[in-house]
């Protein structure tokens, strides 16, 4: 039975938590305090692999491959033409282009250089580039020369971001680098229509890669996939955990991470055996064959609600992760053994080393175990904050009341905006945004849900379920629905819904499409469905629709057109 999904608790429906209640939510499920070994920065940890193995591959991307020894020269070299002009600690270094190995250089030498990097997917908007930049302040462009002409000159220096254009140099400019110290700005979509620049400091992107070395066992024997784009954070774990570990990092090109088939026959060609694909992708893939032999022991996924669990067929576990940006990529993570159904949907797990999690409702009090809470974030992974919008930073990050002695004095918390619960077990199930949830006919019902129930169609291939304004008759569910073959009838899906689900949570209309819309970093991108011509709903509704077939229909359909 699929159940509705309530707001988090009011203080007047919240009943007071026992002592053991209070001891199991924010003792025993947030004991996640982990001490690491030498703290060192990520360019420290990529330099000492390059001295223990310079002939090591580093980096492959299709077209061209470097060494660690390589890598560390050209980046020393771009480094000290970057200290030159003036970058150190708090300096921001504008760095455009795609995934290749000149991307992850032009990374690692701004590290090298003392600054903060801000990467930019070059196929963004000339406007939103140029915003990304001046609202960055950064002083110094690296770009491809055929991309510089896109962005503003103003009194920014530019450089070209080109491998052979990369002087050598046997070490990087001196100095230490403060864990404080800020080492990438990325920018995320606000609310406002203006993105909004999260700033990540060493000491978080630091506990990052060694988390990952802890929990994945990192090390040179890895093959791990760059499947992230520049401006998606995933990135930033898969190069640095990647290459702080000795691993090699293979980039697979735009038409292989497109495809489930290719990006399957790509990992087992190209001996991959720890990969990260995007939420949407991997749904693919696990509806595909897998072969067997395949080198791969860790799959990860993250970006959007997972909707199926893993098949019998894949060769290792899953890991389903989740974070925002402003905790450093990733806050909670579970694994999922091939062949594992739980109830419901897969969850999101528990959290990380040095992570805590609290599920609260509007009074910021904790939420009984198993309720409905908004999912704030603690510990050692958070971001500075926002570029340049201190308001902003007020209204998210609030100081942390349930840190206690664990934590240092200023322990902060971030809040999400998401909405989750956590399973007996402590593992913790996403429900989705606090703003979009739905409600229907006076019932909150999450679509997530629904589109769960659809996949399980066999002419269903893909499936997203959002809510549309009907005017009058208040807000409708639409399934936008990418058919396995041939297209299924309407009034089937419906039927098939009609069986599992209450009539609210049927989808008043289904729209047939051939592909779902993606963002640049592979996520579904809902706003683009909500912006489809309503003509397609239209064709979609009068596709339903059966004219009068006898005289009492006639008769009946006149009378209520006069009533209407």
């Amino acid at each position: 039975m699929t159940e509705t999904i309530s707001p988090p608790e009011s203080r007047a429906a919240r009943r007071r938590l026992s002592a053991a209640e209070r001891h199991l939510l924010l003792v025993e499920w947030c004991d996640t305090e982990r001490s690491f070994p030498e703290p060192l920065p990520v360019h420290d940890l990529v330099a000492r692999q390059a001295r223990r193995a310079p002939a090591a591959l580093a980096v492959a991307d299709g077209r061209r491959q470097v060494t660690y020894g390589e890598l560390e020269e050209r980046a020393n070299g771009l480094a000290w033409q970057l200290r030159a002009l003036g970058v150190g600690p708090e300096v921001t270094v504008a760095l455009v282009g795609v995934r290749s190995v000149e991307m992850i250089a032009g990374a690692l030498a701004v590290l090298k250089a003392g600054g903060c990097y801000l990467p930019l997917a070059s196929d963004l908007p000339a406007g939103r580039l140029r915003f990304m930049v001046e609202d960055s302040q950064a002083a110094v462009l690296l770009a491809p020369p055929r991309l510089a002409t896109r962005l503003p000159a103003g009194a920014l220096q530019v450089l070209p971001l080109a491998l052979a254009a990369m002087p050598r140099a046997a070490a990087p400019p001196p100095g230490p680098t403060p864990a404080a110290s800020l080492a990438y700005t990325i920018y995320t979509s606000g609310s406002t229509g203006r993105p909004k620049g999260v700033e990540v400091e060493h000491a978080s992107l630091a506990r990052l890669v060694r988390w990952h070395q802890q929990a994945f066992a990192g090390s040179p024997a890895d093959r791990m996939t760059q499947f992230a784009g520049p401006g998606f954070d995933v990135s930033v774990w898969e190069i640095w955990s990647c290459l702080a570990s000795g691993g090699s990092l293979h980039i697979p090109d735009d038409e292989t991470r497109s495809s489930a088939p290719r990006m399957i026959a790509w990992l087992a060609e190209q001996r991959i055996t720890f990969a990260f694909l995007s939420t949407h992708l991997l749904e693919l893939t696990l509806a595909e064959p897998w072969p067997a032999g395949m080198a791969l022991r860790i799959l990860s996924t993250a970006g959007d609600r997972l909707r199926r669990w893993p098949p019998g067929s894949l060769p290792c576990p899953l890991h389903n992760l989740y974070g925002p940006t402003e905790a450093t990529v990733y806050a909670t993570g579970c694994a999922l053994a091939p062949g594992a159904a739980g109830e419901g949907l897969p969850p999101i797990g528990r959290p990380l080393a040095n992570s805590r999690i609290y599920l609260l409702d509007e009074a910021l009090q904790p939420v009984r175990p198993g309720a409905p809470g908004e999912l704030w974030i603690g510990g050692g992974g958070l971001a500075r904050g926002y570029r340049g919008r201190p308001e902003l930073t007020a209204e998210a990050f609030a100081p942390d009341p349930f840190a206690g002695a664990a934590s240092a004095a200023g322990a902060r918390m971030y809040r999400t905006g998401d909405l989750a619960r956590h399973r007996s077990d402590g593992n913790i199930d996403f429900l989705g945004r606090v703003d979009f949830q739905i409600k229907i006919r006076g019932f909150r019902i999450e679509p997530g849900e629904i589109e769960a129930e659809l996949l399980a169609h066999p002419a269903v291939r893909e499936t997203v379920v959002l809510a549309r304004d009907g005017e009058a008759a208040g807000p409708r569910l639409v399934a936008y629905v990418v058919p396995a073959g041939p297209a299924p009838e309407r009034a089937e899906l419906r039927g098939f819904l009609d069986a599992k689900l209450p009539d609210y949570m049927v989808p008043s209309s289904f729209i047939l499409l051939p592909a779902l819309p993606l963002t640049p970093n592979g996520k579904i991108d809902r706003r683009a469905l909500e912006k489809l011509a309503d003509s397609a709903a239209a064709s979609a509704e009068e596709a339903a629709y059966a004219a009068p077939r006898t005289l009492v229909e006639q008769t009946l359909a006149e009378i209520w057109a006069e009533l209407f």
